[in-house]
């Protein structure tokens, strides 16, 4: 059940990658737009903070398994975008979405993979 449990927890934070990433496509991946733009930056900081909360429905034992995602910092990054109330640093947003959020994708992708072959 745990590995089922947490391969849907990877699946749901790719789908809201997928998000953050069709929200690029859709204004452009450009900082000066995204600076600008408090709908582009509310639209992505959702998504992070969607994904932050999803990091606690992950299984310790799964957390000290799979250590190449921060597991940790994602959850802190939500806490700043849940707390901060309109003080998110533009600039660490963008990082997150633009940097961290394609490779905690394809993280997330190569485990599930991996996840499947043992279930089978």
């Amino acid at each position: 059940m745990g590995a089922n449990r947490n391969a849907d927890v990877l699946r749901r934070i790719i789908s809201y990658c997928d998000e953050i990433s069709a929200t690029i496509q859709r204004f452009g991946e450009d900082y000066s737009v995204f600076s600008r733009d408090s709908v582009y930056k509310n639209a992505t900081a959702l998504c992070v903070l969607q994904i932050g909360e999803l990091t606690t429905r992950l299984t310790d034992d799964f957390k000290q398994t799979y250590t190449g995602i921060p597991w940790t910092q994602i959850k802190a990054l939500r806490n700043v975008v849940a707390h901060n109330y309109g003080k998110i640093d533009d600039e660490i947003l963008w990082e997150t979405i633009t940097s961290d959020i394609p490779k905690l994708k394809d993280y997330c992708s190569e485990v599930i993979k991996q996840l499947d072959i043992l279930n089978n």
